[in-house]
């Protein structure tokens, strides 16, 4: 099959300098900090990243270091940083950390214009999209601002290397989640589809490298290199269906933010592959198969990555507390129609860990099954 795509596009490169090694990162983040001219940053640091950035901070002109770090960004977090990072008059902000510190970091510019130098230490994108978010009473809002881009990037393998294995696969697949919605986002082009469909391949590289507790060097460097164009997919495609579904569950709910992705991914690829065949195309043959869906159920057996929404946190009284908002948020683009009736099937298919072909279809609205459970084949899981 020949993919073809419009000439007719517009596509933003986003101006960041990226720093990629193994063991120094150290240095490029002393680097950054001297090309900023920073005097007095501010640092903000994830508990599992405390030791590496102490010492790799230890010469810098740090004024401050805020250690809260919450998933999904509380407003009221956003504003405790905000008001010390104002009291020592920071001029720069470092992040190191997840998605969460990153995003912390974000939210802290969105208001002050503070120029961020983010160090990822998993493989959530987030350092290199201009998007943030905010939780306030359950309710996530989520943007675009070119203010908030990371000016640099400073990636080092060596820090992946304290993520546990599960918390790898789980950051791993949230990645694959910007590539695969990119496919279909409102401004995916040719540009972001050619990262994407990279990222795919060199992220199942990596997760089929993960071998039981033990996460290669090799492996790391594809997934964090398998990550960055991820994200750099994701920051000009924009949310399509899925993260538009988990930014409401997450913000809804607190639930924990890569486990979400992974969990809800392969049921959005099965309701949209049908009618989104090129994009679907790309997938199996980045993922080495056949069939989309195949190589996605080859790769979540092989992680051991199978999980139900309610394994989360999820009741199943909150699908329908969240259902209109859904509908509410998921693009007009996306390449499928989506009505109330969609939404609370898939969710519903999903906080079960029903098969994933089966989301086209069946009626889960009674569906009782079993507690999911790995099978011999990955046809069982499809």
């Amino acid at each position: 099959m020949v993919v073809r795509m419009t000439s007719d596009f517009q596509h933003q490169t986003l101006a960041q300098h990226v720093s990629f090694s193994t063991g120094a990162g150290p240095r490029d983040l002393a680097a950054a900090v001297t090309r900023a001219g920073a005097t007095r940053a501010f640092l903000i640091v994830s508990g599992s990243s405390a030791e590496w950035a102490d010492a790799a901070t230890a010469r810098l002109p740090i004024a401050y270091r805020f250690g809260e770090i919450l998933a999904h960004v509380p407003a009221d977090l956003a504003d405790r940083a905000r008001i010390a990072a104002a009291k020592v008059d920071a001029d720069l902000l470092i992040a190191v950390g997840g998605g969460s510190a990153i995003g912390l970091a974000k939210a802290v510019t969105l208001t002050n214009g503070l120029p961020i130098v983010a160090v990822p230490t998993t493989y959530a994108g987030s350092e290199v999209t201009p998007v943030w978010g905010l939780t306030d009473n359950g309710v996530k809002r989520t943007g675009t601002d070119s203010c908030v881009l990371p000016v640099e990037v400073v990636y080092d393998t060596e820090l992946t290397a304290r993520l546990p294995a599960r918390l790898s696969v789980e950051s791993a697949l949230n990645g694959l989640a910007h590539c695969i919605d990119g496919l279909w986002a409102p401004g995916a082009n040719p540009v972001n589809t050619a990262l994407g469909t990279d990222a795919i391949r060199m992220l199942a590289d990596g997760l089929r490298a993960i071998d039981g507790d033990k996460v290669q060097p090799a492996a790391r460097r594809d997934l964090l290199l398998g990550a960055y164009l991820a994200g750099s997919a994701f920051a000009s495609a924009g949310s399509g269906m899925h993260h538009k579904v988990c930014h409401v569950l997450g913000g809804a709910f607190g639930l924990p933010h890569a486990a979400l992705h992974a969990a809800v991914l392969p049921y959005i690829l099965a309701f949209n592959a049908p009618s989104a065949p090129a994009a679907a195309e790309r997938v199996a043959r980045s993922l080495g198969t056949a069939d989309a869906l195949e190589g996605m159920a080859n790769l979540y057996d092989r992680t051991s990555s199978h999980r139900a929404l309610r394994d989360l946190g999820l009741s199943r009284e909150d699908i329908a507390i969240v259902a209109d908002r859904v509908l509410a948020a998921i693009p007009a683009s996306n390449p499928r129609p989506v009505d109330i009736a969609t939404v609370r099937h898939l969710l519903t298919a999903a906080w079960w860990g029903a098969p994933w072909r089966e989301v086209s279809g069946s009626d889960f609205s009674q569906w009782n099954p079993a507690p999911l459970v790995r099978h011999a084949t990955p046809h069982n899981h499809s």
